[in-house]
């Protein structure tokens, strides 16, 4: 059973919104902070946004104010909504726990940003 599955990504023009899901087996997401992270090509993956068991958020600056991370602890997912996307967003977009878990990198979901 894969522990993570991201889903959600897709083409957007510069400006639009994505909301990308994870889908976490459930002993994983109780007790542990979650993160998104992403990787642009040629870059090395980098943490974008956290979320504690308990609610607390963490945003990097260059997407503060246009991405938010929030968890269902009923439904065991976890959420990036990401709002005014511009190009430099174009990653692969994965969760993982925080810090993250070397065995749980999935395929992630591709975010492509471009008019």
């Amino acid at each position: 059973q894969v522990p993570l599955v991201e889903s959600g990504g897709g083409l957007v023009q510069p400006g639009g919104s994505l909301r990308l899901s994870c889908a976490v087996s459930g002993r994983i997401f109780s007790i542990n902070a979650m993160g998104w992270y992403r990787q642009a090509p040629g870059k090395e993956r980098e943490l974008v946004a956290r979320i504690s068991v308990s609610g607390w958020i963490t945003i990097e600056d260059s997407v503060k104010g246009r991405f938010s991370i929030s968890r269902d602890n009923t439904k065991n997912t976890l959420y990036l909504q990401m709002n005014s996307l511009k190009s430099e967003d174009t990653a692969v977009y994965y969760c993982n726990t925080d810090p993250p878990t070397s065995q749980f990198w999935g395929q992630g979901t591709q975010v492509t940003v471009s008019s």
